[in-house]
């Protein structure tokens, strides 16, 4: 009997990264996508009449959120509240991410969180799958100048400012009709050959505990590699990290699509050797390209930063360009190009991106990686398939708390400096000095 396929609604598709690894599984039927911009509206329907993701019946609800019906998306699924059997998305993340200015739910695309609530609310599917930047577990309702808080003289902080109060208040939200299930995880962990940590909600109407899966890949030797829950048996090995040589290898672009450097950026990174970053610069140099920046706290590792083939890239983003957060080439004096920057996400390479350049670079650096779309899917398929096994039925009044489980999410795979010296990556070589030691914290698990 082929294994039964479960019905998926998708918002906030985007470049469709989350939907391309559910689908990967042979698991789930998309049904429709929702999405505000017209160029990804566009990819997504290219590649559907192309074959490449879901069915011609494949719907695309182009416009903003706010103004589509949950009633209407039901009568045009031909579907009953309650009967979809997952609902994913991951709102837009700029005001949690710790690298923004956190306006939080005070910018407006911090509402389309509860956006999403909402359809959870009114379509009542089976199960949900949220993703977010890791920021989101850490952000308030209301942000506070860093200036004006308590450390500071201001003050004490009012209870919607908390560390921590949106997550509190989608929970208080959801409590009586959902479990949920977070998890803070690193797509380098199981394969996807990028360091990019996430946030990743799995709600289930059922009161089930739904785990997610220990790591397959890492940088720790055999030695150092934890036993089993039993300790009668060593766990299989970890796989090394996949890394940007790994994912390019091979490419060939005779018209690529390239959002580079202007000329002056050019002219300090081509100082920079593969590896390394503005430290390899000398210093008069390196106050002249960084200004003010020079002076700033904190490792500044994405400033004037040349890739190397050896490691994980960095995460990537939709301006590989910028000089703070520069993505270039390990060979060639440019930013990574379109296609390499969809590599590293592993889209197919006959996935094809629409609208400007700057909108498929958006695209791309917004995306779910889909190999980590491909692992929420199993661990999705498989709660589904207990479901139906088991002829569950949904769980009424108060479910069970909250979990937080950390899943070894924050990595680091070397050194740029300490103690007065820059630490440089050779290609091709052993660069002991510059790796990290095993994570301290593997797996840790709280409850809200």
């Amino acid at each position: 009997m082929p294994a039964r396929r479960f019905t998926v609604l998708s918002l906030f598709s985007g470049g469709m990264g989350l939907d391309l690894g559910l689908e990967q599984t042979d698991r789930f039927r998309l049904l429709a996508c929702a999405e505000v911009v017209p160029a990804f509206c566009n990819t997504i329907r290219h590649n559907r009449d192309a074959g490449r993701i879901g069915d011609k019946k494949l719907k695309v609800y182009e416009g903003d959120i706010r103004e589509l019906k949950a009633d209407q998306l039901l009568s045009d699924l031909g579907i009953e509240q309650g009967g979809l059997d997952l609902l994913v998305g991951g709102p837009p993340c700029q005001s949690f991410s710790t690298t923004g200015k956190r306006a939080t739910v005070q910018d407006p695309r911090g509402t389309l969180l509860w956006q999403f609530l909402r359809f959870v609310q009114e379509l009542r599917p089976k199960m949900f799958l949220m993703e977010n930047v890791r920021g989101l577990m850490s952000a308030a309702l209301r942000h506070r100048a860093i200036k004006d808080r308590p450390d500071k003289g201001g003050m004490p902080l009012e209870a919607d400012e908390q560390p921590g109060s949106v997550i509190s208040r989608f929970l208080l939200d959801l409590r009586y009709s959902y479990r949920l299930d977070c998890f803070e995880v690193n797509a380098v962990n199981y394969g996807a050959p990028q360091l990019r940590e996430r946030a990743i909600f799995i709600g289930n109407r059922f009161n089930r505990l739904v785990e997610f899966p220990e790591p397959t890949h890492g940088n720790e030797p055999p030695a150092a590699q934890p036993r089993s829950l039993f300790d009668e048996e060593e766990r299989t090995p970890l796989l090394p990290f996949r890394t940007l040589g790994d994912a390019i290898q091979g490419l060939k672009e005779a018209n690529p699509v390239v959002m580079d450097f202007s000329p002056r950026k050019k002219k300090y990174l081509e100082m920079i050797p593969p590896g390394s970053n503005w430290r390899s610069l000398p210093e008069a140099v390196a106050k002249e390209a960084m200004g003010k920046a020079f002076f700033a706290k904190g490792g500044r590792s994405g400033w004037w930063r040349r890739l190397t083939f050896d490691l994980p890239s960095p995460t990537i983003l939709t301006l590989p360009n910028h000089a703070g957060t520069a993505l270039c080439h390990p060979t060639e004096t440019r930013a990574l190009t379109l296609r390499e920057c969809a590599r590293v996400q592993e889209f197919p390479d006959e996935w094809e991106f629409c609208g400007r350049t700057q909108e498929q670079y958006t695209q791309v650096g917004n995306a779910v990686p889909v190999r980590l779309g491909q692992v929420c899917g199993h661990v999705l398929a498989r709660e589904l398939e207990a479901i139906y096994r088991n002829g569950l039925k949904p769980e009424l009044g108060e479910h069970q708390p909250c979990r937080i489980v950390y899943v070894k999410s924050h990595i680091r795979t070397r050194q740029w400096f300490k103690a007065g010296q820059t630490f440089l990556w050779k290609d091709g070589e052993e660069d002991g000095n510059p790796t990290y030691g095993p994570a301290k914290t593997k797996r840790k698990v709280r409850e809200v």
